[in-house]
Order: structure tokens, then sequence, then C-alpha cells
């Protein structure tokens, strides 16, 4: 007596992978393969847009702070030398009454002087540095920009495999194929750059 029905299973699979295959099931496996590797690209390529733009905004705010501490610099440079014009101003009057200035005015006159342009150079240390980052971030930001368009590009291939998925166009996903890869070419100029 047999224990169950018999169910020929191997012709019943094979008849589910002829419809599969008459249903675009080479092609759908080809066009989701294509769309988890550009959705992984697009991951990688956002990360470091993303990484890109942070570190260039950390560097735009050390620019600020040494523009604004350089800023300082020269308002006490100035303070300085207005200080030195008092001094050398007070001399002048006691020379043009027929007086002899005390002799601090004129030591302390040059001591303005001589710190004036300590901090002169400390300024203009803080305008190099300044700089340096200013560059760093536009290059930082050049980057975040390659990064992006190569996001754009290998998103709009994913949505052209969605719709080649549906359609079952291959044209479609030969386009989304193209794309995906001027996508890829972007993000790999873009980390070489």
């Amino acid at each position: 007596m047999p224990e169950g029905p018999e169910v020929e299973t191997e012709s019943l699979q094979e008849k589910i992978h002829e419809g599969v295959e008459r249903e675009g099931g080479p092609l759908l496996r080809a066009i989701a393969l294509s769309t988890a590797l550009f959705a992984a690209l697009a991951a990688l390529a956002s990360m470091q847009a993303s990484d890109s733009a942070n570190r260039a905004l950390v560097l735009k705010a050390e620019a600020n702070r040494l523009q604004t501490e350089a800023a300082d610099q020269w308002a006490y440079y100035q303070a300085k030398g207005i200080k030195g014009a008092v001094q050398e101003a007070s001399r002048t009057a006691w020379l043009a009454a027929g007086k002899e200035p005390p002799p601090n005015f004129e030591a302390t006159s040059k001591r303005y002087q001589e710190e004036q342009k300590e901090i002169e150079k400390a300024a203009r240390e803080k305008e190099v540095e300044r700089d340096a980052r200013d560059r760093e971030a536009a290059h930082l930001f050049h980057r975040h920009h390659g990064f992006a368009g190569s996001v754009a590009l290998v998103q709009i291939a994913i949505a052209l495999g969605a719709v080649a998925a549906l359609t079952r166009m291959r044209l479609i996903w030969f386009a989304s194929l193209l794309l995906g890869l001027a996508g890829a070419a972007l993000l790999i100029r873009t980390f070489v750059a």
C-alpha cells in the first residue's frame, strides 16, 4: 500500500523553471544583480559625498576662526600704532614747547613699533593658515560634487533597472547599465583625483 500520493516533483520543477524563463527569468536575475551592485555603489558614493562635505565644513569653520584671530591681531596692531602715534605726538608737543620730552616717550614709541612687527607676523601667519584651510575645503567641496554626481547617476540607473524589470525591456536595462557604469566611472575618477 502506498504511503501517500506521489507527486512527480522533477517535472513540476521543470515546468516552473520554464515558466520563469518564459517570463524573463535570466533577464530579471541580471537586472536584479546589476541593480544590487548599483545600490552598493550608490551607498559608497553617498557616504564619501557626506564625508567630504562634513570635512569641508569643519575646515571652513577653522578658516573662519583663523580669520577672526587674524582680524583680532590686526586690531591689536592698529591699537599699538595709535599708542605709538600718541607717544610721538606728545613728544612733538614737548619739543614744540621748547622743552626736552621725558626719555620714556621715545623708548615707549620704539617698543610699540617692535610690538607691531611681532603682531603683524602673527596676523600674517593666521592668514596663511586660513588660506590653507580654505583651499583644502574647496578641494573637498569639489570632491563632494563628484561623489554627489556619481550618486545621482547611479540612482537613475537603479530607477531604470526597476523600469526594465517591470517592462522586461532589454533596451531600458542597457540604458541602466550605461548610466550605472558612468556613475561608477565618476566615482573612481573622484577617488583618484
